[in-house]
């Protein structure tokens, strides 16, 4: 069984609903052969990425870059799983208040660095998520989890 993590940093009311609906994409009854991991950012470990077959990634914008959260947890897992993890799926979504570019950079950044490859459009809100949003979000929690059970 294939399974899937997702690590979030997750402290506002918008932060919450795109990280549910990203669940519950991922868990959606169709698809099978999956097992979905959740980690709070600063409780994902090593372990935890070594052991996962593809990655969903959630963050707010924070003065203009990822959560000190998400990045915390990937100045923790760069090394020890960059030879690891290379070519490995992931996907990513970003809330802001009025601006999410620096860290959809920072974000770009780190998992080209690590060699992850990109498996579904990242999905980006700022100010309160439309429902459109929302289904985004839950898109991007199918289409990487349905990527893993193929």
């Amino acid at each position: 069984m294939a399974t899937l993590l997702i690590v979030h940093h997750t402290p506002s009311p918008n932060c919450q609903a795109m990280f549910e609906a990203v669940v519950a994409g991922a868990t959606a009854p169709g698809i099978e052969g999956v097992r979905v991991v959740r980690r709070a950012a600063l409780s994902a470990t090593v372990s935890d990425v070594l052991a996962a077959d593809g990655y969903l990634l959630g963050t707010p914008a924070n003065l203009g870059y990822l959560s000190g959260a998400l990045k915390h947890f990937f100045d923790q897992i760069y090394y020890p799983c960059l030879d690891e993890t290379r070519g490995r799926p992931f996907g990513y979504y970003v809330h802001g208040g009025n601006d999410v570019t620096g860290a959809v950079r920072g974000m770009e950044s780190i998992t080209t660095g690590l060699g992850w490859r990109n498996a579904a459009e990242a999905v980006t809100v700022t100010g309160e998520p439309a429902k459109a949003d929302i289904e985004a979000c839950w898109e991007l929690g199918a289409t990487v989890a349905a990527g893993l059970a193929d």
